[in-house]
């Protein structure tokens, strides 16, 4: 009688996504049989490619049980603790999006409100002023957080050397019992009930499993054989091209440039130099010549991005995951989160042999809702933007999201904003660029008044006064890096 237990899975896409798919099938679940298709990586998957990283990345690897020095000094990584918004607001100063806490709540209400107060009431000092980890990253300094001291609750993503990264996910899968094939994907056989039943390889050769991961990219050259279905968000996150170069080796910031231009933005971050754009407002030539003077090197072919999700990543026996499914310009770093997201929620609800429409609902819904969020935060940054370049006000006054537009809604009447399921970024970085921006409500939630002006101002002095005395005891990133690799030697 056959097994109703899973027991193979087939993940297909040789870039990070799908290595790191593997490693965690096959680490979490070690009872099956887990074969990585290594294809040739989709040179348009910015899951794979983008140094920047969430937070997310390091719970991830830790759960596999990688160690963070194993993350980060081994693969020459850097640590980020968030990223500086150029030019977004004109005439307004930069500001910064750090990941941690911003102020500390004092009485019925949350910090902001008592900033806008004495914003209100006069002059008062940027709202990051206020964050622990925007001081850091401004003064380029970092630790870990340490418990009983200013700097105890902050969170730190990455930023990558991609091809490290991936060599080590590689060698781990590896390690812990992954079987590699080498090959691409010829044809994919779909039977009467819409499941993947074989896969035949670019060689001849024919693949089959219980179930199909598909990190290909956005090809989706899995997932696209069962249907085309999905979402187009084009119409508020206006980027479609991202050209990305190789700069001089330079140790990473701490703290991700993020500026500004009439048709899009760029950043640097290390080695890695990046531009992103509309294509209706900057041609690739432009594109490659601006980026080429900025970065001092020579750009690759522009990636092409198509904003949007299918609102169903798993169906029938195959979950796409990265980009092939969902498509997002990478603002705010998102694409490898929502990919190692997608691949945790897939560990806690593997299936059976047979596919189980319960389990796969649940998953889309979710996923669903996780990538919808992820969307209304990046078209945030540039619905509240302030600048008067034709593609920037065309964005402006694009027909929004209706979660998006209830988002920005409460916050504009009275600073408040509504909780939804599935939030990658939490309320602190909504507020952080929302104030950044300078998109603030029109009247304050009447709660703030429990607490008096005088104290709340002292308070915030308190507060201000801890971030830059703990500031003298903490290292630069470069002697922190230093340190720990100095550690590893020994």
């Amino acid at each position: 009688m056959r097994s109703s237990a899973l027991g193979s899975v087939l993940v297909a896409g040789g870039g990070l996504t799908g290595w790191c798919a593997a490693a965690a099938l096959k680490r979490r679940a070690p009872f099956l049989d887990v074969t990585m298709l290594a294809c040739p990586p989709s040179p348009d998957a910015l899951a794979d490619r983008i140094a920047c990283t969430l937070p997310s990345l390091l719970g991830f690897q830790g759960d596999l049980g990688i160690g963070e020095d194993d993350g980060v000094a081994r693969t020459g990584a850097g640590y980020r603790l968030g990223t500086a918004f150029s030019g977004w607001a004109a005439g307004l100063p930069d500001y910064v999006h750090a990941y941690g806490r911003y102020g500390r709540a004092f009485g019925p209400t949350s910090f902001h409100l008592h900033w806008l107060r004495a914003r209100r009431d006069g002059a008062v000092e940027a709202f990051d002023a206020y964050s622990p980890a925007a001081a850091l990253a401004r003064a380029d300094r970092f630790v870990r957080p340490r418990a009983d001291t200013a700097f105890a609750d902050h969170e730190y993503g990455l930023t990558l050397d991609p091809a490290r990264y991936l060599t080590m996910m590689r060698a781990f899968a590896l390690h812990v019992g992954v079987r590699e094939v080498a090959a691409g994907v010829g044809e994919v056989t779909i039977d009467e009930r819409g499941l993947i039943r074989t896969v035949t390889l670019d060689d001849g050769r024919t693949v089959a499993a219980d179930l199909f991961v598909d990190a290909t990219g956005p090809e989706a050259r899995l997932r696209g054989a069962i249907d085309g279905d999905r979402d187009d968000w084009s119409g508020c996150l206006p980027c479609d091209r991202v050209l990305l170069a190789q700069g001089d080796a330079t140790d990473p910031p701490v703290l991700t440039p993020v500026t500004a231009h009439a048709a899009g933005w760029h950043w640097r971050s290390g080695a890695q130099n990046g531009l992103a754009y509309a294509a209706a407002r900057l041609s690739d030539g432009k594109a490659e010549r601006t980026l080429r003077n900025a970065a001092g090197a020579e750009p690759g072919k522009p990636i092409r991005v198509r904003a949007g999700t299918r609102r169903a990543p798993w169906r029938g026996n195959c979950i796409a995951i990265g980009d092939a499914a969902t498509e997002v310009e990478p603002l705010e770093w998102c694409n490898l989160h929502l990919a190692l997201s997608a691949i945790d929620r897939l560990v806690t609800m593997l299936p059976g042999r047979e596919p189980s429409a319960v389990e796969a609902a649940d998953f889309n819904r979710q996923t669903l809702a996780e990538a919808e969020r992820v969307r209304d935060f990046l078209a945030m940054h540039y619905r509240t933007a302030r600048r008067d370049d034709p593609m920037w006000r065309e964005v402006a006054a694009a027909e929004l999201p209706a979660s998006l537009s209830h988002t920005l809604a409460q916050f504009a009447e009275r600073g408040r904003l509504p909780f939804y399921e599935e939030e990658t970024f939490s309320r602190d970085s909504w507020i952080s660029v929302l104030l950044g921006q300078g998109f603030l409500p029109r009247r304050l939630d009447p709660l703030v008044d429990a607490v008096s002006p005088a104290d709340a101002s002292a308070a915030m002095a308190g507060l201000r006064a801890g971030i830059v005395a703990a500031l003298l005891h903490a290292p630069t990133h470069a002697d922190y890096r230093a340190a720990q690799a100095k550690r590893l030697s020994t």
